[in-house]
């Protein structure tokens, strides 16, 4: 499904001839049909799935976050509004993201119901999280908190 949007997201775009937003399409799916061969080549003959999609459009915001930030420092700041401009092409792929709140109140459920022995269990939480909420947050960040309420 997410596939099929990207391509009718291409094909509007260029009717609209929005050149950001044929140029970021364009480079999403040269990742996608990038990373489907390196799947075929493990043996997956359809290609990386919907979670993995959005896996991979979450790096490619996380990317573009980065570049922003250099960017800055280094005033360049007709490049830092490019990859801005990017970002929300990118986002609109995506799931909402969970807010601070949000986010601590997941972290907190997780925690309770995996119902963790300490911070060697870490990765039970995390993997809880990224079934339940594929694409919602930013694992970096929920990483630390769970961390933080295991190691308190």
């Amino acid at each position: 499904m997410l596939r099929q949007r990207l391509n009718e997201s291409l094909k509007e775009a260029m009717k609209a001839r929005d050149a950001r937003a044929v140029s970021t399409l364009r480079l999403i799916l040269a990742a996608l049909k990038d990373r489907d061969i390196c799947a075929r080549g493990r043996g997956n003959v359809d290609g990386i799935d919907e979670a993995e999609i959005q896996q991979m459009l979450q790096s490619m915001v996380k990317q573009r976050h980065d570049s922003i930030e250099m960017y800055e420092r280094g005033g360049r700041c007709e490049l830092a509004e490019q990859e801005r401009g990017e970002i929300v092409i990118i986002q609109n792929f995506l799931p909402r993201q969970l807010d601070e709140t949000e986010l601590t109140e997941v972290v907190e459920k997780a925690i309770s119901d995996v119902q963790p022995a300490g911070v060697k269990d870490m990765g039970k939480v995390m993997a809880f999280l990224k079934q339940n909420y594929p694409g919602q947050m930013d694992f970096g960040k929920a990483s630390g908190m769970v961390r933080g309420h295991l190691t308190a």
